[in-house]
């Protein structure tokens, strides 16, 4: 699962740093100018800003494909990183169903649905696991343990 959410975010990753270079040659060859700004300063902060997110995506991607090689949960640092790489997809996927459309919210939200999942897979720790007891639980496990009154 990890692999294929990888492949989607590389994907992703060159598709956003595509479209904002287009996007960029566009205005800067139009000179398009919104509310008086610079259309060199439009044009360059739209290539800095879609080669930052292209490069956020691609960081995603490839802490995703480390934890499938490796067949462990990523770090703390990491699931940090990919919780807020899915936030931004269900902020993105929220603000392009009135912008673009039903199949660019779609594709967001299954994007979405693979980081999440990707998450879940890896949630599980290792000394549960061995045990057989739920992820999280603790006390004893032979139902000696006091209930509440």
């Amino acid at each position: 699962m990890a692999v294929v959410t990888a492949v989607a975010l590389i994907v992703e990753a060159a598709g956003i740093a595509l479209l904002n270079w287009i996007l960029g040659l566009v205005v800067d060859r139009q000179r398009m100018s919104l509310g008086g700004l610079d259309p060199d300063a439009m044009s360059i902060g739209t290539w800095v800003a879609g080669g930052l997110f292209g490069l956020y995506l691609l960081l995603c991607g490839l802490v995703l494909l480390r934890a499938a090689v490796r067949d462990r949960a990523p770090g703390r640092l990491a699931r940090i990183l990919l919780i807020t790489c899915a936030v931004g997809h269900g902020l993105v996927g929220a603000f392009s169903v009135g912008l673009v459309g039903w199949t660019a919210f779609a594709v967001l939200m299954v994007v979405l649905g693979l980081i999440v999942w990707s998450l879940l897979v890896y949630d599980e720790s290792p000394v549960a696991a061995e045990s057989g007891a739920a992820p999280g639980a603790t006390g004893a496990q032979g139902g000696d343990a006091p209930r509440p009154a």
